[in-house]
């Protein structure tokens, strides 16, 4: 497994459900093309997971 991920928002959220805007921001993503920088764990994963037609992943 990679140490860190770079997530980044690449779709937009107009017309998602409630709850993958709720994941989306949990992520710390709030504009679209903004990327962060998570630990690579279960929670995060699953999280990318929820929201993965949404957002584009590198492992670092």
């Amino acid at each position: 497994m990679a140490n860190k991920l770079l997530i980044t928002l690449s779709r937009s959220l107009i017309g998602r459900p409630e709850d993958q805007r709720a994941t989306v921001e949990a992520l710390g993503l709030r504009k679209l093309n903004q990327t962060v920088e998570h630990q690579d764990n279960p929670a995060i994963r699953g999280m990318v997971n929820k929201v993965s037609h949404l957002v584009t992943v590198k492992e670092q």
